[in-house]
């Protein structure tokens, strides 16, 4: 299964990239180091959310309804006439689901390190999380996976599983940060210094964060 950079990087990608970049007024550079960013750590919390029943179950649910993957469908429609407002409350409203409290922490890091303010940060991830929860549903229907059993391992599968447990460790530090962009840089570091594949998620993440 492809992991959620390689996703960014193939065609589907830079249509979502190129889509978001226009429907937010945000030059596509700077949307991309977001989402690129972004993606992988909505993935963790997501995943976090997911080990408890209750929170597998709600997500289940969603990727299974709502969230079916259709978006990816009509990208064209959904970008063409500008992004609706239904999609962009949806996206405010999984946004607080899934980050919770941690969410202007999550917001300022990314907007420090892509020289954007959080609240143009805010607005990109806005579009792009119902767009992730398509990617999730899309996922979820092409391997089958019916119960909670089998969302952590398409969780996992997406963020790179158990080879990138450096890189692991770096979301769940973003997600923590509360918007202290020193743990981030510190963070970087460590990742990269830990021998983790130039080209997977450590050197990318390693590219944007300049180390």
């Amino acid at each position: 299964m492809a992991g959620i950079l390689d996703l960014l990087n193939s065609d589907l990608g830079k249509t979502i990239i190129s889509g978001v970049s226009g429907s937010t007024g945000t030059d596509q550079d700077r949307t991309g180091s977001v989402l690129t960013m972004a993606l992988p750590v909505l993935m963790k919390a997501m995943e976090r959310n997911a080990s408890t029943p209750e929170g597998a179950e709600g997500l289940l649910g969603a990727i299974k309804g709502k969230h079916d993957g259709g978006i990816l469908d009509n990208l064209g429609d959904l970008f063409g006439g500008g992004v609706n407002e239904e999609v962009v409350n949806d996206g405010d409203k999984i946004l607080g689901h899934v980050l919770g409290a941690k969410r202007n922490g999550v917001e300022q890091v990314i907007g420090q390190k892509s020289g954007l303010d959080s609240g143009a940060v805010g607005n990109i991830l806005k579009v792009a999380a119902p767009i992730l929860m398509g990617v999730l549903g899309k996922q979820a229907s092409q391997s089958n996976v019916s119960s909670t059993n089998g969302l952590s391992g398409l969780l996992g599968g997406l963020l790179g599983g158990s080879e990138t447990k450096n890189e692991q460790s770096f979301l769940e530090k973003i997600l923590d940060a509360d918007g202290d962009g020193s743990v981030i840089d510190d963070v970087a570091g460590m990742v990269l210094g830990g021998g983790s594949k130039k080209g997977g998620l450590g050197g990318l993440l390693g590219g944007l964060f300049g180390k």
